[in-house]
């Protein structure tokens, strides 16, 4: 039970810095753009709960805030960050899609974090550190050819690499169905990397699932591809959204919050929720004091 309240508090805090995010954006607090994580929580809080921070790598896309949180617990640097302030992660240059913290990095184009991870996954082998390399990707990830190189060689070299998949249905707006044809889990098993799938939001299930992938890789030192079906409750981006807001209420009775929070007591719950609004409470109030990001030398 202990466990469960922890990956509640986990998900529920992401989940409160991203709907914050979307309001500070519509108040013209933040700088560029943001792509939120909302209703994907479990997958971030499930499979980073086994990666060591001091000594696995992660590679995240443009949707990262949920996968920097959890490996990292960073909220005030990150809001600095996506607000342009100095204290942020990378000093307010880099924006909500360019973190680079410890053994964390993302980037917003599309598929080329793959073969950086795969890159990476080849030194930690040589160097012998047993690390894993993790790379997230989504289901538009799939239609960039360098993905298949990666794990083409990931293969061929056997490599300590977890791709995972989180399949939300969307490229941007475009369905799945209309992007991808056939199996999204054959294609990993196409380069005979092992392969599993999940089709749940249950913080549980995909921890479990995710235990054993990375069990599995720290054994072989081979890659392994996982498929997690989810959904993403927000727009691609900020306001972007063409989904029948049918569909997106019928997937809120999947809501990875619901699913957790329903085992919890209700005095728990509130009690964990209370914490987690404090908590970013301090932070929003630190980071909007927080001096801006130095402008460049001449």
């Amino acid at each position: 039970m202990a466990q469960l309240a922890a990956f509640y508090e986990r998900m529920f805090f992401i989940r409160r810095f991203e709907e914050t995010l979307l309001d500070l954006f519509s108040l013209g607090k933040l700088v560029g753009t943001t792509h939120t994580y909302i209703g994907q929580e479990a997958n971030a809080v499930g499979l980073i709960d086994h990666l060591d921070p001091d000594r696995d790598v992660i590679f995240s896309n443009h949707r990262c805030h949920g996968h920097y949180l959890a490996f990292t617990d960073d909220a005030f640097g990150l809001l600095c960050e996506v607000m342009g302030k100095a204290p942020g992660v990378c000093g307010g240059k880099g924006g909500s899609q360019h973190l680079c913290k410890g053994n964390f990095y993302s980037n917003g184009v599309l598929g080329s974090i793959v073969p950086v991870a795969t890159g990476i996954a080849l030194a930690e082998k040589k160097k012998g550190t047993g690390a894993v390399s993790t790379v997230f990707l989504g289901d538009g990830t799939l239609g960039e050819g360098v993905t298949y190189e990666s794990l083409n060689m990931a293969s061929l070299w056997q490599l300590p690499v977890l791709f995972v998949v989180e399949n939300n249905h969307y490229a941007q707006s475009t369905p799945v169905e209309l992007e991808l044809a056939g199996s999204i889990a054959a294609r990993g098993a196409a380069f005979g990397v092992e392969t599993a799938e999940l089709d749940t939001t249950d913080v549980d299930l995909i921890h479990s699932a995710a235990g054993q992938a990375i069990s599995r890789i720290r054994e072989t030192s081979a890659p392994y591809f996982l498929v997690l079906n989810t959904y993403r409750f927000s727009p691609h981006s900020k306001s972007d959204d063409q989904r029948d807001p049918a569909e997106i209420e019928e997937r809120r009775t999947r809501d990875p919050l619901l699913i957790a929070g329903a085992r919890l007591a209700d005095d728990e719950r509130s009690a964990i929720e209370a914490r987690c609004e404090d908590r970013l409470a301090e932070i929003v109030e630190a980071a909007d004091a927080a001096p801006a990001a130095a402008p460049e030398a001449a």
